[in-house]
């Protein structure tokens, strides 16, 4: 690759910006696609642009469709993550479900005694207060959140910062009794209508879950269908 594509990429990737690299395999040319623009050898290939787009969305290198089969695209997007609140017997299920399915997983429980090394073995945690996680955490797109902690206190404090992010799913376990309540007082809160609809709760696909582990399923299947496909929309509370 030559250097000055090289140093953009790394550039990019230190900050966590979102490019693709292109290298078009008949001719040997090569660019790269970063903050909306083309550059290098594809710098005026305007035409390109929404057919790597959407290699970016869906996470995928590989050569383009026709009539660009010669142009390869090797995607490069910030790891996806996944934030759970609550060091709950759900979460020790979901935890290395989702580190399988690739995503960086962080679990925020404030109560030590819930949130260690031995109930969760190679996973990130924090013993901070759920909204003080959050922030020094950042949500962004490619960051889904999960709160499991059935307590409003530390809920509610996790989705005050979800709520105001990027975060491309947030999902909250709990009855649709419970979740209305929770709908309740965020509204009490100032949140409005769409600030609610991003929500998913209770958490999950219904696939009639029952054991932490089956929920736990039904969670990252969930997770899994809004990232990669067209999202089911939130289960309401009056559902």
């Amino acid at each position: 690759m030559k250097r000055d594509l090289l140093d953009s990429l790394m550039q990019a990737q230190r900050r966590g910006t979102t490019c693709a690299m292109l290298r078009d395999l008949k001719t040997g040319g090569q660019g790269l696609y970063i903050n909306g623009e083309f550059t290098g050898d594809f710098a005026s290939g305007p035409n390109l642009k929404p057919l790597v787009l959407k290699a970016i969305s869906e996470d995928v290198s590989g050569r383009l469709p026709e009539p660009y089969q010669d142009i390869f695209v090797q995607v490069f997007n910030p790891p996806v993550r996944l934030i759970v609140v609550g060091a709950v017997h759900i979460a020790q299920a979901l935890a290395p479900m989702a580190a399988m399915a690739g995503y960086g997983v962080t679990v925020i429980d404030p109560r030590r005694a819930f949130a260690t090394d031995q109930r969760f073995p190679g996973v990130t945690l924090l013993n901070e207060w759920p909204d003080d996680g959050l922030e020094a955490l950042k949500p962004d797109r490619r960051t889904a959140v999960v709160t499991l902690t059935h307590d409003p206190k530390l809920d509610d404090a996790a989705l005050s910062v979800a709520l105001k992010s990027q975060c491309f799913y947030i999902g909250c376990l709990g009855s649709r009794k419970t979740h209305q309540a929770r709908l309740n007082r965020l509204t009490r809160m100032g949140f409005g209508e769409a600030d609610l609809a991003r929500i998913h709760g209770p958490v999950g696909l219904p696939i009639g879950a029952l054991t932490p582990a089956e929920i736990a399923v039904s969670t990252l299947a969930q997770i899994t269908q809004v990232r990669r496909a067209k999202p089911a929309a939130p289960q309401s509370a009056a559902a």
